[in-house]
């Protein structure tokens, strides 16, 4: 697979941006290489697109044109002002319970790819990205989420105990380990 699209596909997943050592790391490649193929890249998504890579020294990320930026904002708005879904509850459900989570964990968890729905519950405040042990981020609930919902901890949430350590959930999760 070349190495510019594999680039391209990490920076539109990352959502934030990525230093060229990191992702030179992941995708087995000389930094040199990787820069290479990213200035390929800002020729590709030039002013004329929606979407941009921009660079701040070292980091790269796709970021909306900043052309678009009436329509990211009407869009932005739409997605924080309206009720959750049910997909949404059903993914803070699971991050209340089994949080810290990776994203491919929660993915395993539910079954379903939760890439659009982490990051509105990141543009909500109601999930935080935190640093985890490996090179994938962990989410995990806001203490506005927990504000909101009046608890002073998620160990006051239903059964957090017994839902929290049960033995599906250690299983799937394992993997982590």
């Amino acid at each position: 697979m070349p190495l510019a699209q594999q680039l391209e596909a990490m920076l539109f997943v990352a959502s934030k941006p990525l230093a060229v050592k990191r992702m030179a790391k992941i995708v087995e490649a000389k930094e040199n290489d990787v820069t290479e193929a990213l200035e390929k890249l800002v020729q590709k998504y030039d002013r004329s697109s929606g979407v941009v890579l921009l660079r701040n020294n070292d980091e790269w990320q796709l970021v909306a044109n900043a052309e678009m930026k009436v329509i990211t904002e009407k869009f932005v708005k739409a997605e924080v002002s309206g009720e959750l879904t049910r997909p949404q509850l059903e993914t803070l459900t699971v991050i209340s319970y089994c949080g810290p989570i990776t994203k491919p964990e929660l993915e395993q968890l539910r079954g379903v790819n939760c890439g659009l729905i982490l990051r509105n519950l990141l543009i909500r405040g109601l999930v935080r990205e935190a640093d985890g042990d490996g090179l994938l981020p962990v989410y995990e609930v806001t203490m506005d989420y927990i504000r909101h919902l009046g608890l002073t901890s998620l160990d006051e949430l239903p059964e957090y105990a017994e839902l929290h350590n049960h033995s599906f959930v250690t299983q799937a999760l394992e993997v982590r380990e």
